[in-house]
């Protein structure tokens, strides 16, 4: 019988729980679950007892795991599904399950609360110090076997939360079947669910700090979710794929990428090519290491740069409001396709560079705003904690336990998919407490500056624990403010980033490539300008995705002039890019002087490569990387001032720029690079020009040739110095310099 006044059932073991304590089971609001369900010593001293809540549940009986025989029946105690009772004489704790009767049907089931915590205490005083960088090997779902039961292991940190429980489909989103055990001095949950495999949906329902119930949330450590609009997350099993690319890691920890050529293939997964045979779908992660990589080693590009992989939910940010830093995009495929994707690329000899959004989050409903019910991962005042600019949140970098989190997730892509390194997105903008912020909108540091000292030591950790970590790899900045020493070592007072991006020397050189060629003259410094701070940092130039969008243009349709004139300065341009000191990034469409804007919903136009014009563009990115990768003295030296001399920089009129590149000295001279640059449509005959060296100049690179395109003027493959002085230089050359092409000579 059920007493209505109480709502309890009027059984002996009725007593052995209060009736406030009833209520907080039934209603899920129970904060210490562990301490009244599984197996506890029986409150009188004898014996052990057994409670369980299994709502729509008529009869449970508790099963020895050991040798399958019932050892009790329990007792229904409330009528939502609270059972109870006593092991008879047993004293001694056991293994065991439930035998579980459903209407006419009968389940066996574990009992989740009968499994201790697996917790390692110094991994929670770590992750709660901000110095635990590798947390994802135990936050999250992660695949376990305790107790020779197999089952999925679920931690959470949510540190304000009075009840969190894990639902899903596999318990009919019931935020009473699985309520997890919280630590209560690190602010983590934790629940090993018995049974449960790899492919089931969860999320996890709380209660605030007010009993509160707040939206369901997904994972914050989730290493899988479902494809967008759906928003759970997915548990995984232990990833078993096996790595065939150890020759190449150990060879990328004996490289010095500092004097090596890079050139970087930057794309988004989405739209470089669709799959004709689903209709313009997507291509998978397996289909790109089918399609892409060969097409990435045809054009001699040494890296590919994919557009952030970790899940996102609006196709439209291009990943760059990330809601799922764990989990590889599932619109590709699943992490382990990833790592294939990776392996692929190493075992033909490509590095595979990702964005890495550590900057900011979007402010979906279900993602790690208001995590726990107040601002757990971004800064409470708004003033820090939101971004107008992308009306996005922003990262306390002054919580350990956020620093924890994103410090192992740039550690998480280095290690467990092998990525050579990171680009690390808008830098500027966790640099500086004023970005995008009118005055009034931000606070000062403690010092009164506008730097953010949080952000800036959480960057030098990442990057100085990668770099000790993964020897060989890269992690770079977008940077894009005059903030010195980006790339300077943490001991010389900089941030520890490998490399920066040159987002100066980008808009300069566009702004004038975009100008009419008669008009150039009177901005000559546009082109010249990078070399007075290019080695002030390890820079990559980059022709990046940003370029291309949001109503800038193509590159080809920022060129000025008609048709053959766009071609000209194109193939000029990139000439000048290919010999300017500094790594390259390239992205696609670029190389196919593809007409219109990028547009992620759609893929490149491949058609173009039909035409001479732009099948000559291609051609010249595939013989720039050829001649950068082969020649030492245009990449050996790219972030050394010793490497770059300028022969005439002054030459506004004729918009002509003349300059070497030399590399590392040997057993004999250094190797010579003679590099002349022509912006104007004008061709000049025996043209002089001073040279360091005595020797015959090969014309290794015309942009002019009618291989790419142009009007085939040139220097029948080169010429001899002459012993005559000219611009400073004991020797010259005479020279014929096509319309609007750049020229690359080698001293032989």
């Amino acid at each position: 019988m059920t007493d209505r006044a109480t709502g309890l059932m009027t059984t002996p073991m009725s007593p052995l729980i209060t009736q406030p304590q009833m209520q907080a089971l039934i209603d899920g609001t129970y904060v210490d679950v562990f301490s009244v369900l599984g197996m506890h010593d029986h409150p009188s001293g004898k014996g052990l007892l057994v409670r369980v809540v299994l709502p729509g549940a008529d009869a449970v009986d508790v099963i020895a795991s050991k040798d399958g025989k019932k050892v009790a029946t329990l007792e229904q105690i409330h009528d939502a599904g609270v059972f109870e009772g006593k092991m008879g004489r047993r004293r001694n704790r056991f293994a065991y399950h439930l035998r579980v009767s459903f209407g006419d049907t009968t389940v066996e089931l574990e009992d989740p609360y009968r499994f201790a915590s697996v917790l390692n205490p110094d991994d929670l005083y770590l992750f709660c110090e901000g110095t635990q960088e590798r947390v994802y090997q135990w936050m999250g779902a992660h695949a376990r076997t305790i107790d020779k039961v197999d089952g999925t292991l679920f931690v959470l940190w949510a540190p304000n939360c009075t009840r969190v429980s894990v639902v899903g489909a596999f318990n009919q989103w019931d935020g009473r079947r699985h309520v997890m055990r919280k630590h209560p001095a690190a602010g983590v949950w934790e629940m090993f669910i018995p049974g449960l495999g790899a492919g089931e949906v969860y999320k996890y329902e709380m209660l605030d700090a007010n009993g509160k119930l707040l939206p369901l949330k997904a994972d914050p450590y989730a290493f899988a979710m479902q494809h967008p609009p759906e928003t759970a997350s997915v548990t995984t099993a232990v990833s078993e794929y096996q790595w065939q690319d150890q020759q190449w890691m150990t060879q990328r920890a004996q490289q010095d990428p500092y004097h090596g050529a890079i050139s970087v293939y930057e794309l988004h997964a989405g739209s470089w090519r669709r799959s004709v045979e689903r209709g313009g779908g997507y291509l998978t992660y397996r289909e790109l290491a089918e399609q892409l990589i060969p097409y990435v080693i045809d054009l001699g590009f040494t890296h590919i740069q994919l557009m952030p992989v970790s899940e996102y939910p609006f196709d439209g940010s291009w990943g760059y409001q990330p809601v799922g830093l764990y989990a590889p995009t599932s619109r590709f495929g699943s992490p382990d396709d990833f790592r294939f994707f990776v392996d692929s690329c190493h075992q033909q000899g490509i590095g595979v560079l990702i964005d890495w959004v550590p900057g900011h989050f979007p402010t979906d409903e279900y993602g790690t705003g208001k995590f726990d019910g107040t601002h757990l991962y971004e800064h409470e005042d708004v003033r820090k904690g939101f971004h107008p600019d992308w009306n996005t949140l922003i990262y306390n970098y002054g919580r350990a336990e956020v620093v924890s989190y994103l410090l192992s997730n740039a550690i998480y892509w280095l290690d467990q998919f092998h990525v050579d390194g990171l680009r690390v997105d808008a830098v500027a903008s966790m640099l500086y407490l004023d970005y995008g912020r009118e005055e009034g909108q931000w606070i000062p540091n403690i010092h009164g500056g506008r730097e953010n000292l949080e952000a800036i030591a959480f960057l030098r950790e990442v990057n100085a624990r990668a770099y000790y970590n993964f020897p060989g790899a890269m992690i770079i900045a977008e940077e894009s403010t005059a903030w010195p020493g980006v790339s300077r070592p943490i001991d010389q007072d900089g941030l520890g980033f490998g490399f920066k991006w040159n987002m100066g020397w980008m808009n300069d050189t566009l702004r004038y490539m975009e100008r009419d060629p008669i008009h150039r003259q009177y901005h000559h410094n546009e082109m010249t300008f990078g070399l007075v701070y290019g080695f002030s940092e390890n820079f990559v130039l980059p022709l990046s995705h940003d370029e291309v969008v949001h109503g800038k243009g193509s590159l080809i349709e920022k060129m000025p002039g008609d048709d053959w004139q766009k071609f000209a300065n194109l193939r000029a341009y990139l000439g000048f890019m290919w010999s300017h000191p500094g790594k390259k990034l390239l992205f696609m469409g670029g190389e196919l002087a593809q007409r219109a804007e990028w547009n992620h919903d759609v893929s490149l136009d491949w058609h173009l490569l039909e035409h001479a014009s732009h099948a000559g563009i291609q051609c010249l990115v595939r013989d720039l990387n050829t001649l950068y990768r082969s020649m030492p003295a245009l990449h050996q030296l790219d972030c050394d001032a010793s490497g770059f001399g300028w022969i005439d920089s002054q030459n506004n009129e004729q918009s002509i720029l003349i300059y070497t590149r030399t590399g590392m000295n040997g057993q004999g001279d250094a190797p010579l690079a003679l590099v002349i640059v022509n912006l104007t449509p004008s061709t000049y005959e025996n043209y002089t020009v001073g040279v360091p060296r005595a020797g015959f100049y090969c014309e290794q690179l015309n942009t002019d040739s009618e291989r790419y395109g142009g009007s085939n003027k040139g220097n029948n493959g080169g010429v001899n110095s002459h012993n005559s002085a000219w611009q400073g230089q004991p020797c010259q050359l005479s020279l014929t310099i096509p319309p609007l092409a750049t020229l690359v000579f080698e001293c032989k």
